[in-house]
């Protein structure tokens, strides 16, 4: 599993690199649990990364496919190699699908070595969204790379308490059976690694887990060292 922190700046971007992040995340969490940064945010979090990959998220969005095709270009324009897209207020599948193949044609005719992940949410029934386990099946027609669960709603409440392993183990061979890489995100905590190692995602992404379990706290590199050391 590669271990994807989720940075507001360049500060903690350095220390998630120096604790040995494998992809660095550059997101906002005051707009929400996959909240856009700024493009100037990104360049500089790219240029301070070295060789460690950037992601950056784009946004929970609502059903507007030309708004979130343009963040995902404005992403990729400011450096990052991955985006993250939200399907926080997403009903359907046509909706989903729509959404998805113009953001992933938008980024893919700009640089077709950039990727795509469509994150949908392991609390989508509280916050009324589509199911995620939809989104192996809409991702591989849309052609996004990754697919991700996560949560939506940002009040302590993990993945866990949402969805059991045998649940987020379908979803894993779900993604793989439609050729699509996978990330568990929403409130990992330490205590979680093990059910997550057999669950094998290739991602697992933390924000809170490395600020000491408040996600509006700092990163702190011994953290992200404790948790790189564990997954490994």
């Amino acid at each position: 599993m590669k271990l994807l922190v989720s940075p507001i700046n360049v500060e903690e971007a350095d220390i998630a690199r120096l604790g040995g992040a494998d992809i660095i995340d550059v997101k906002n969490p005051r707009e929400g649990s996959l909240g856009a940064n700024f493009p100037w945010m990104i360049k500089a979090v790219k240029k301070a990364a070295g060789a460690v990959p950037v992601s950056a998220t784009i946004g929970d969005f609502n059903y507007y496919a030309g708004t979130a095709s343009l963040a995902a270009l404005g992403s990729a324009v400011s450096g990052a190699e991955d985006f993250k897209v939200g399907l926080y207020d997403i009903q359907t599948k046509e909706q989903a699908t729509d959404m998805l193949v113009n953001i992933v044609r938008s980024v893919k005719d700009y640089d077709k070595n950039k990727k795509v992940v469509a994150s949908g949410y392991s609390d989508h029934r509280r916050i009324n969204s589509i199911s995620p386990f939809e989104l192996p099946a809409i991702g591989a027609k849309a052609g996004v790379d990754v697919v991700m669960m996560d949560t939506g709603i940002k009040d302590g409440r993990s993945t866990f308490e949402f969805l059991t392993e045998q649940e987020l183990t379908g979803f894993v061979e779900s993604a793989q059976s439609h050729g699509l890489k996978t990330a568990i995100a929403g409130t990992i905590k330490f205590e979680d690694i093990p059910v997550l190692k057999r669950i094998s995602p290739d991602i697992i992404g933390v924000r809170g887990c490395v600020c000491g379990g408040n996600r509006n706290s700092a990163i702190r590199r011994e953290l992200v060292e404790r948790l790189k050391a564990e997954i490994s």
